[in-house]
């Protein structure tokens, strides 16, 4: 991916991390999802006062793309602190990894920032292959 393009999913990151509802531990994330097309989807993130029930901008993100048909995905870019990489949950790995989003760029702002493959991030990643069908039993 070539720079200019992980800059301009950052800055999108940014841009939407500003709209972050985070009361509760002041940590606005925002992310950007490139799809195979083309096409940017934005999410940020959204907590509630019952912890379970807050979404991660990462699958705020996903989840808007899956909406609008989309299931091919190229890369993600994700912003929260400007002080440490924001690096994803592991719920958002496992999600990450249940649509083969191949590219992870976590940054501080869009011109500090680090790249990983998702292999990196989650090398043991739970599969749909792994499921015991009931064909199986």
């Amino acid at each position: 991916m070539k720079p200019e393009d992980i800059r301009c999913l950052l800055e999108k990151a940014e841009a939407v991390r500003k709209k972050s509802y985070s009361p509760y531990s002041c940590y606005p994330v925002g992310a950007a999802l490139l799809a195979e097309d083309g096409t940017i989807y934005t999410g940020c993130n959204m907590e509630n006062v019952s912890y379970p029930a807050s979404l991660c901008a990462e699958r705020n993100a996903i989840g808007s793309a899956i909406a609008h048909g989309k299931r091919k995905f190229s890369a993600i870019a994700i912003i929260g602190s400007h002080e440490d990489y924001t690096m994803p949950c592991g719920i958002c790995r496992q999600v990450m990894a249940e649509f083969h989003v191949p590219l992870i760029i976590c940054g501080k702002s869009p011109e500090d920032y680090r790249t990983y493959t998702l292999e990196e991030l989650f090398p043991s990643s739970f599969k749909a292959e792994e499921l015991i069908h009931k064909e199986n039993l």
